[in-house]
């Protein structure tokens, strides 16, 4: 299970003399589980991202790769959430393209599985 959290605070300042402001807060939190997946709308929006780039995800494979993306509109779990924010965080912080943000987790996703076997055997320590 996960949560997302998403914040928006809005600031107005009003006045012509010393300026005052009056801040708001609202925090939304949204559950996903087995049971409760995240339609594509909300993956989108935790994602700060429109539909289209949630779909291009699908379309390479880094999400929802057990079903074809017309059956996962509404069914994108924790993992896909996880995957998605890591797209996102790779194409802002390395100015990287969808495929390469994919060919990144890809290899990301290698190292740590050849860590592990080797880690397994005794090879390489922590």
């Amino acid at each position: 299970m996960s949560l997302i959290v998403n914040t928006t605070q809005v600031t107005q300042v009003q006045g012509s003399g010393p300026s005052y402001g009056i801040a708001i807060t609202s925090v939304m939190v949204t559950t996903v589980s087995s049971e409760q997946p995240l339609s594509i709308n909300e993956l989108a929006h935790a994602c700060g991202a429109d539909v289209d780039w949630v779909r291009e995800l699908v379309a390479l494979g880094l999400l929802g790769t057990d079903a074809s993306a017309s059956e996962r509109d509404g069914c994108f779990q924790s993992a896909d959430l996880q995957c998605a924010l890591e797209v996102r965080r790779l194409q802002r912080d390395f100015d990287v393209g969808l495929d390469a943000a994919a060919l990144i987790l890809d290899l990301q996703h290698e190292v740590r599985r050849l860590k592990t076997a080797l880690q397994a055997h005794g090879h390489l320590s922590d």
